[in-house]
């Protein structure tokens, strides 16, 4: 959540299209993944678990939809990004970012500039760490540490292999034989949750 918040909070996003292999490492696993992006679509594929199942989410700002794709059980499930839950992305302009840059560094083989960043919720809660970002605003890697009242959540996310250039538009459509799941509790099939958040997602990777 942070991380997205973190990205969001630097105009403008990157306007030109890439793909890499990506890491996001928490204190409870790790996940590997690859993600393909335009300025209004993006694919994530990541590995799960130890058993290696995959999934794939296509984030169609175009379309204001997000899939989420079970290639195990050639399923999906369609969700409207624009619809608010208690899953849904937070609203950056809430929240408090302060970024200070240290200097040029390079992340696998990229020319980036590291930033110390802070980033304050509404309610106190913090995220203090580091971010790169390459000459695009591609945020390369980020890691930082989110603490609240309680605890404290170390969280680094990290591409690698990063090649700027065209993307197939065939990566950002659901492929053929694919059958829509509706889910009690998911954005737009008559529920109010989102079943597949970062905690379920955790509970799969372990």
């Amino acid at each position: 959540m942070f991380a997205g918040i973190a990205q969001a909070a630097i105009p403008p996003k990157p306007q030109v299209e890439y793909s890499a292999d990506s890491v996001l490492e928490t204190a409870d696993a790790k996940m590997q993944g690859h993600v393909n992006y335009t300025p209004t679509r993006e694919r994530r594929e990541m590995v799960m678990g130890r058993g290696g199942e995959k999934i794939f989410m296509i984030m169609r700002q175009d379309k204001k939809v997000a899939w989420t794709l079970m290639p195990s059980d050639k399923m999906y499930i369609e969700t409207n990004i624009n619809q608010a839950t208690p899953n849904s992305p937070p609203d950056a302009s809430k929240y408090k970012m302060e970024q200070t840059v240290i200097g040029p560094d390079t992340i696998n083989g990229v020319s980036t500039t590291k930033n110390k960043v802070v980033i304050t919720r509404p309610k106190g809660e913090k995220m203090e760490g580091f971010m790169w970002l390459g000459k695009e605003n591609i945020m390369v890697k980020i890691d930082a540490t989110a603490s609240d009242k309680n605890k404290k959540t170390r969280f680094m996310t990290e591409l690698s292999n990063l090649k700027i250039g065209k993307q197939d538009a065939k990566l950002f459509e659901i492929p053929a034989g694919y059958e829509k799941l509706s889910m009690p509790g998911m954005p737009g099939q008559g529920g109010s949750g989102g079943a597949l958040n970062m905690k379920n997602m955790l509970k799969m990777m372990k």
